[in-house]
């Protein structure tokens, strides 16, 4: 989980919601990611599907049977999908998404008896460093919103 908080900061580094994802299949990574949606312009560039793009074409195949996914915030539901159509085993994430949560917060996408396969979820790794490292990015991001609108109030008109 270490290594998807720093995947997270590269992201905040790059104007992004700081998520990152890391991918294990026994000892080794196989796909990391991190937020990329603002930068490429790809709604579809999370985290977790980065890290999934990743592993699928280094290991040839888009099933990762008997991996391990590291995520630092709860997967949206497009996410929490794509996890079980890429036969994902274990899902271990830290904090909760209380908005758009899709294991356990608001839309239990993972539990549903649906699906022709079962991730594993292990909740709350670390869940107040992630939980933190968001907390700050979007209290830095309200502080730069307000001095924006300040400056833009208090500046003198161009047109007369």
């Amino acid at each position: 989980m270490q290594h998807a908080i720093s995947l997270a900061a590269r992201a905040e580094a790059l104007g992004e919601v700081p998520v990152g994802a890391v991918l294990v299949l026994g000892d080794e990574v196989v796909g990391e990611g991190w937020n990329q949606v603002v930068t490429s312009h790809d709604p579809s560039a999370h985290a977790e599907v980065m890290a999934l793009r990743q592993a699928g074409a280094r290991l040839g195949n888009y099933r990762l049977l008997d991996t391990r996914l590291y995520v630092t915030l709860e997967p949206c539901v497009m996410c929490a999908g794509a996890l079980v159509h890429a036969r994902i085993g274990t899902l271990i994430y830290g904090a909760s998404d209380a908005k758009t949560g899709a294991v356990a917060s608001v839309f239990p996408v993972l539990q549903d008896p649906h699906h022709n396969h079962r991730v594993e979820v292990v909740g709350g790794v670390l869940a107040e460093a992630c939980s933190q490292q968001l907390s700050d990015f979007f209290r830095r991001r309200r502080a730069e919103h307000k001095a924006a609108k300040l400056a833009a109030r208090q500046a003198p008109d161009s047109v007369s």
